[in-house]
């Protein structure tokens, strides 16, 4: 049965739902208590928040398009007047306070990404700089140095990075966050002092030991990718039992204002070698380079982030207490101490789609991602005056990190956005990557000519725009928002990892095929990242996340058939569960009973866990969980709490108090 078929725009709304019978269904005498006025308009606060639901109690996603349109744009832009108004406040007390709020809640929680950026991005950039200083050992007529081991540098990087965000991911759902995260911090700590202090009795024997220390730092780099996603998912904001508004409508802007980090720390690297390069090598940008210069460039270029790791090592391990607390929560419910098995499994069952998804999409984002670096060489050489100097191939890379910052920042502003959101920025990014790539690919002459050169240049830059405006931005959100809490960052590590899979590829690839021809190659990986995330990955744009965690608790006893909530609805789902039939359980009266009933089986576990003496003595007392509204509610309504004799007939649940 299609979604309207079950509720429509013309269906039972909340006001007209009484209250099941039991917890389980059961018929019992609660009958008696029918919703009220004042009873309903509790339940529908809790359970139909009015930024996802209509006054009548319609999803946002079952209304029809035009009505969605206008129901959408309201909640959004109330939402920016609320935004505003508070900066504003903060304004007039503090001018800057919104400053200090952005640091704590964007720059911070992406800090670890922000120094992995950073650090890997200038590994890239001193390649070129030991080419020109030492042209025996880097160059491509190198003599003195194995060119198995120049190239090695690039592969123990991206195979670092793929086995730290393995462990590191099962290590975050095993152990928890907070240790994750601290143990990446010190990781990439050590492995920078590794970076700066690198040497050799030969150039061969330097190449090696820096191959080495940057594999150690990869690791602990490879850990920040599902550390970071999953702590910024599971932030304060989202730690508590009930749901809030600004989970719903910007969880999704949060998470990656963490991520953007990482462009912030690709340009402030770039910055830094411009300018350490300027001031060693006599103040001249071009070459020669004198291989002093290449030294003090390249080493304080690497001990500058060491003071910040070594800063996030200090934050992490005393200001982040409770970085694991929605983990112990989600395990606690389960009875589960150690690595949770069975979900791994049940995540296998049930989210196996998903996870083709994750992992398959990032796969072709970082081969675009890799080979965005191929537009770049080539404009350069016809473009500029002095195409050997490094100073302008960083220069023109700045710009390009400009570019794709704006592209990150467009992706925060509009990843919550239900009329676009996840799934069409992925689907638009990749196709646009697409188009970027195939259309100099046939036409490579042209584009490569003085008389297409521009173009072509637009199109680098264009490409840049889209893969952070698109999958670069959106897959590090998913991979572990589509996952339930005990496996989420071991399913965001494996997605990280088979992406990385895709740089490795690209990277050994590319040392055996011409430039045209990797133009010929790359292209069609963008139209298989956007079958993949078309087929195979939900949009979970404005879902609740409280409400897909309610979901797997369904599937982890065994009664998925009889969850009947949003998290099946069919916006939330992709293609391939729609197909197998994961929406036809969908249905907004049964879900209204199933979540009363959900909050008064809790309600009395908690009654029955402190006993009826410690009721009686407490029956003022309101959990934080519950409003007294409800508590008071449950208290009239409960045969167990009623024979105690706690409550008279009446409860006045204005004030939450009883007579």
């Amino acid at each position: 049965m299609a979604a309207n078929e079950h509720h429509g725009l013309g269906g039972m709304i909340p006001g007209e739902i009484p209250i099941p019978h039991g917890p389980h269904g059961d018929n019992d005498d609660r009958d008696d208590f029918p919703l009220d006025q004042d009873e309903r308009r509790v339940f529908s606060h809790v359970t139909r928040p009015d930024d996802s639901y209509t006054p009548e109690g319609v999803y946002w996603a079952d209304l029809p398009f035009v009505q969605r349109v206008k129901f959408v744009s309201a909640v959004d832009r109330q939402a920016a007047r609320e935004e505003l108004s508070t900066i504003w406040s903060m304004m007039k007390k503090d001018p800057l306070s919104p400053i200090s709020w952005y640091f704590r809640h964007a720059v911070i929680p992406g800090a670890g990404l922000g120094l992995e950026g950073y650090v890997l991005f200038s590994i890239g950039n001193l390649a070129s700089l030991f080419a020109a200083a030492w042209p025996e050992c880097w160059g491509s007529k190198a003599k003195v140095c194995d060119a198995n081991w120049i190239a090695a540098v690039t592969y123990l990087e991206i195979i670092g990075i793929m086995i730290g965000q393995v462990i590191v991911g099962v290590i975050g759902d095993w152990i928890g966050r907070r240790w994750g995260l601290i143990q990446d911090a010190i990781i990439m700590f050590i492995g920078l002092l590794m970076l700066t202090a690198s040497w050799g009795l030969t150039l061969q024997g330097w190449v090696i030991c820096y191959a080495w220390s940057l594999f150690f730092y990869s690791v602990g780099v490879g850990g920040e990718y599902p550390i970071t996603a999953t702590s910024s998912l599971e932030s304060a904001v989202t730690a508590g039992k009930l749901s809030t508004k600004e989970d719903r409508l910007h969880r999704g802007r949060r998470v990656t204002m963490a991520f953007l980090m990482q462009g912030w720390g690709q340009f402030f690297n770039q910055v830094i070698l411009i300018v350490l390069l300027a001031i060693f090598n006599s103040g001249r940008g071009g070459p020669p380079y004198s291989k002093e210069a290449a030294q003090f460039t390249f080493r304080l270029s690497f001990a500058f982030p060491a003071i910040g790791t070594l800063w996030l090592v200090y934050y992490r391990t005393w200001k982040m207490p409770n970085a694991s607390k929605q983990l112990a929560e989600a395990k606690s419910r389960t009875s589960v101490t150690g690595y949770d098995v069975t979900a791994l499994k049940s995540c296998f069952t049930n989210f196996g789609g998903r996870l083709l998804a994750t992992a398959g999409t990032w796969f072709c984002n970082d081969v675009f991602f890799y080979g965005n670096k191929l537009f770049q060489g080539q404009f350069i050489k016809v473009i500029s005056d002095n195409p050997n100097s490094l100073m302008t191939a960083w220069s023109w890379s700045l710009v390009n990190i400009v570019v794709s910052l704006a592209g990150y920042y467009a992706a925060s502003f509009l990843i919550d956005n239900k009329l676009y959101g996840r799934k069409w920025m992925q689907q638009i990014g990749f196709f646009m990557c697409f188009l970027m790539f195939v259309i100099p690919a046939f036409r490579y002459e042209y584009y490569s000519s003085p008389a297409g050169i521009h173009s072509f240049q637009a199109m680098f830059f264009l490409s840049s725009f889209f893969n952070q405006f698109g999958p670069n931005s959106v897959t590090f959100l998913v991979a572990g928002e589509v996952f339930p809490t005990p496996i989420r960052a071991t399913a965001h590590g494996f997605s990280a990892c088979l992406g990385k899979a895709g740089a490795l590829l690209a990277s050994i690839l590319y040392n055996y095929i011409d430039i045209q021809t990797r133009f010929y190659v790359v292209p069609w990986f963008g139209l298989a990242g956007m079958f993949l995330t078309w087929l195979f990955l939900p949009d979970t744009t404005g879902l609740d996340l409280k409400e897909q965690e309610r979901r797997w608790r369904y599937i982890r006893e065994g009664r998925a058939d009889e969850y009947h909530g949003v998290a099946v609805h069919p916006q939330h789902l992709s293609l391939w569960e729609r197909i197998r039939g994961a929406s036809k359980s969908y249905d907004p009266q049964l879900d209204w009973k199933q979540k009363v009933d959900d909050m008064r089986a809790e309600w009395e576990a908690i009654q029955a866990a402190r006993g009826p003496k410690e009721t009686e003595d407490n029956h003022d007392h309101h959990d934080s969980e519950f409003s007294p509204e409800i508590h008071a509610f449950f208290k009239r309504s409960s045969p167990a709490v009623r024979s105690q004799g706690v409550l008279s007939e009446k409860i006045v649940t204005d004030e939450g108090s009883s007579e």
